[in-house]
């Protein structure tokens, strides 16, 4: 297995040594690699060390697992909007285990993940009105509908409930209001509006728009595709629209892959012909052996307007087709645009895209193709603190005719293979990727990969078998004061690895003293506040060590920086998504995702009736925001 590294220094070099190398810049850290034990001797000191630290003055709260949420004294959580919520002022009230595809379109969408506030007006800086954009992942069949288990579901679904799933799914775009201390949707917004794996079309643009492995018999111009789903996270445009992320399309396809005419390409991506969705029974689309081109269609990142809800959505080709968890938007010193994304599963890669024009600031209609025309990127990480940015280009290097690509189409569409033979480093499952805003750093989100052997470890990945995930930050080169982000090298660094820094088989290390309840396990989404602190929501570890999928925070640099601490427990089951802030840092909204997911959980007999604890109601995922009593800054 190609990891991008010279295998003879690889395997010379022990996994102390590798975080000893990239661990900090701080000596803290260098005493970090002699052992937990050097700098968790104490822990009560560490944790005393840490709250005089951090700029985050909040009071910790304790890991646990039960029911609900919890989150520190001074500080409320308001359910903003659940699933089955109305949108639209003739939504139909939620009828609890009762499919309605045509009412769930005008209701609020299943498992929400990603999250983005976009100030009303346009352009202004209103962090108490604006447009609340939200992605809806999956769906959870044992908790949405009655008499159904994980293991027996697919045997009761029928064409009712297939259509409702596909209904949840997608994308919500809804006005929101504070007021009278609270945030409210706006039923009758001209803003408001759903987008499903129903519909409407979505255009095509970028190498892949019209070509011939995008064509099916309903679209023979391989130009506007039916809808969108498994929304993953995503991200914000400097111009303001949204990008959202259509990540594992792989579990949505029925019939014989080893037959299908690009067999090796549907195994890359994992598409097998075993749906764990049963929506292709009645519906063709997902039916290799009746549009066989589907697939191609699906695993792009999708461009919306939130501020013209005429406008059609945009499928980006030019940034690859994966398993998009992420878009991350960053402007260059040059104006030139970068869009940072990972590839959500374990030996995957990490990818940028650089637009080949440049951001003209307050011109939404300069800006609007902008995402069309660059060149796309997969990393590759040394072991000297330096990494490289692998333009994945047709002709260029291996990407030629003689490796089966004919045109930069090619390339996208099977943006893995691309990397592959580029040479990229595989990693620990990269999900989220994000800029912080201040400093200009960039920080890769790796969730975990039980899957890596001794033999694998690289200088990015260090720890084999790793269950607990890490965090790499990424120093692009500053030109003029500002930060290159369209450079081919740049270096980089661990800024976590995540685990409990008391066991020693877990070589977890902070980059700063933490409590016993500081330490994190499967970091998934990170967000940052209008100081450049960073919020980090984990998503497995309930499944890793007994405990609620949480959101921590840290500063990123100063005395405090990587000095972890616990702001918010979710409820059993749930992970944790999409935390963003608005643009005064005094509303946190955090997405509550599958709450009650657990093994022999039911819609009739759940785990947890998360947020409405009714005895006829299931569990529902919502969003929350969070605010402090004193309505002051979030973390304070």
């Amino acid at each position: 297995m190609h990891d991008g590294h010279c295998g003879g220094e690889r395997a010379a070099l022990s996994i102390e040594r590798l975080i000893e190398l990239r661990i900090s810049r701080r000596d803290v850290l260098k005493a970090a690699v002699l052992g937990a034990a050097t700098v968790f001797s104490a822990r009560t000191r560490a944790a005393h060390a840490a709250a005089s630290a951090s700029t985050l003055t909040f009071t910790e709260i304790a890991h646990g697992l039960d029911e609900t949420h919890h989150l520190p004294p001074g500080y409320s959580a308001q359910v903003v909007l659940r699933w089955g919520d109305p949108l639209f002022p003739d939504a139909p009230a939620f009828v609890p285990g009762k499919p309605d595809a045509q009412g769930q379109e005008k209701q609020f969408g299943y498992d929400n993940d990603y999250l983005a506030f976009l100030p009303l007006p346009r352009a202004s800086t209103s962090a108490s009105h604006g447009l609340l954009c939200v992605n809806h992942e999956r769906c959870t069949p044992q908790l949405m509908w009655p008499g159904m288990t994980a293991r027996d579901y697919a045997r009761h679904m029928n064409a009712e409930h297939c259509a409702h799933e596909m209904a949840a799914q997608g994308f919500s775009v809804v006005e929101v209001r504070f007021q009278g201390g609270r945030w409210q949707a706006v039923l009758d917004s001209r803003y408001n509006r759903r987008i499903t794996a129903r519909g409407p079309a979505i255009a095509v643009a970028g190498p892949a728009a019209g070509h011939r492995r995008l064509k099916t018999k309903a679209d023979p111009s391989g130009g506007r595709v039916l809808g969108t789903f498994n929304n993953c996270a995503g991200g914000v445009t400097p111009w303001g629209s949204v990008l959202t992320c259509e990540e594992n399309v792989h579990m949505y396809f029925f019939g014989d892959a080893a037959r299908h005419p690009e067999a090796a390409a549907l195994k890359r991506y994992g598409i097998d012909g075993r749906g764990r969705y049963v929506w292709g029974r009645y519906d063709p689309r997902f039916r290799l052996e009746r549009t066989p081109n589907e697939p191609n269609r699906f695993g792009w990142v999708v461009e919306i307007d939130p501020y013209e809800p005429q406008a059609a959505a945009v499928k980006r080709t030019a940034l690859g087709r994966f398993k998009h968890e992420g878009a991350s938007a960053a402007v260059s010193h040059d104006a030139r645009v970068a869009i940072y994304m990972g590839d959500d599963e374990a030996f995957e890669y990490l990818y940028k895209f650089v637009s080949e024009g440049r951001f003209v600031p307050g011109d939404p209609n300069a800006n609007r193709d902008l995402l069309d025309r660059g060149t796309l990127y997969a990393a590759r990480f040394e072991t000297n603190g330096r990494m490289r940015w692998l333009p994945l280009v047709y002709g260029r290097g291996p990407l030629t005719r003689a490796n089966g690509f004919a045109s930069q189409a090619d390339v996208v569409i099977e943006a893995r293979r691309a990397a592959d033979l580029a040479g990229a480093t595989r990693m620990d499952r990269p999900e989220d990727v994000e800029t912080n805003p201040i400093n200009g750093h960039v920080y890769v989100v790796l969730t975990k990969n039980p899957a890596r052997t001794r033999a694998q470890v690289n200088a990015a990945n260090p720890r084999a078998h790793n269950k607990w995930g890490h965090i790499i930050e990424i120093i692009p080169p500053r030109v003029d004061g500002a930060s290159d982000h369209g450079a081919a090298e740049c270096r980089w660094e661990f800024f976590l690895l995540a685990g409990d820094p008391q066991d020693a088989k877990q070589s977890a290390r902070y980059a700063g003293p933490i409590s016993s309840n500081g330490w994190l396990a499967c970091p998934d989404n990170v967000a940052f506040d209008p100081r450049g602190r960073i919020w980090i929501a984990t998503d497995g570890q309930d499944e890793v060590a007994n405990l609620a999928d949480s959101l921590y925070a840290a500063d990123t640099s100063g005395s405090g920086r990587g000095s972890t601490r616990l702001f918010f427990n979710g409820p059993r089951g749930a992970e944790i998504c999409g935390p963003c802030f608005t643009l005064n840092g005094n509303t946190l909204f955090v997405a509550v995702q599958h709450p009650g997911d657990e093994r022999d959980s039911t819609f009739d007999q759940p785990s947890t009736r998360w947020p409405d604890f009714r005895t006829d109601t299931p569990p529902r995922p919502a969003v929350l925001a969070i605010t402090k009593h004193d309505g002051g800054e979030i973390g304070s």
